[in-house]
């Protein structure tokens, strides 16, 4: 497929998932350009993980499109749309226990879309990107003695492995200090410096002011509104159904 230089790396058209009766995700429309990074936003239960996971394959729609570069790959297994360049995160790691930190870096390297087959290559490739995240000093260490922060970047390293020109990051941030937020901020810029397009799913706002461009707020199931990043916060339904009024007043106070 020829694509133009204004096709979208991600586009949602009429996006839906309900489970019995209870709509998760409804009629979600959307583009995210080349190289932006677009945060997404909402409160618990607005159906955030559940539009990650229609994207990336692993839940299927039961209405709506998701088109990757332009080609329609709703509903694809996820390591289809995996091999078209997608990577993602889970909000709860989910490591492969029986491996150390380098060899879970590993797998992605060697059957990803770019797979080398080739373990001694995939394990030097693999210490090169625990290097850009942070833990290569960790690289022989088994996934359960990794801290809460060093199990996130073990999650973000794993998504990295497959070398994705889409990255869906779900909470990165959760539960880290706010002395371990910046470093995964920074990680965040230099992957945006490289071309690479960005979905943020994340409560800390002081992160999705920081690198986003656009931001999508989702509130039961549904876009609430969406736009720069400092006027969605400051927009009354986003306060209302998201931030809370104690938010309203740090902003009011300047704090």
């Amino acid at each position: 497929m020829s694509l133009t230089p204004a096709t979208p790396v991600l586009q949602t058209e009429g996006l839906g998932r309900r489970f019995g009766g209870l709509h998760a995700v409804s009629n979600v429309s959307f583009n995210v350009p080349q190289g932006q990074t677009l945060g997404v936003i909402g409160p618990n239960g607005a159906g955030k993980s559940t539009f990650i996971n229609l994207v990336t394959g692993h839940l299927k729609p039961t209405s709506g499109r998701v088109l990757i570069d332009g080609r329609d790959l709703t509903g694809a297994r996820p390591w289809v749309i995996a091999h078209a360049g997608v990577a993602r995160t889970f909000q709860i790691v989910k490591p492969f226990r029986g491996m150390t930190v380098r060899d879970n870096v590993a797998v992605g390297i060697l059957y990803g879309p770019h797979g080398t087959r080739q373990m001694s290559r995939a394990r030097t490739d693999a210490e090169e990107v625990l290097g850009e995240v942070g833990i290569a000093h960790l690289a022989e260490r088994a996934p359960g003695e990794l801290s809460v922060a060093d199990a996130r970047r073990l999650e973000f390293a794993k998504a990295l492995a497959l070398r994705p020109r889409l990255l869906l990051l779900d909470e990165v941030m959760a539960g880290l200090r706010s002395s371990e937020i910046e470093p995964s901020l920074e990680l965040i810029r230099k992957l945006k410096a490289r071309g690479i397009t960005i979905i943020v799913v994340e409560h800390v706002m002081r992160a999705i002011l920081a690198i986003s461009d656009h931001v999508l707020v989702l509130h039961e199931g549904k876009v609430l509104t969406s736009g720069e990043p400092r006027e969605v916060l400051s927009d009354p339904r986003v306060v209302e159904a998201y931030l809370g009024h104690r938010y309203a007043q740090r902003r009011g106070g300047g704090a």
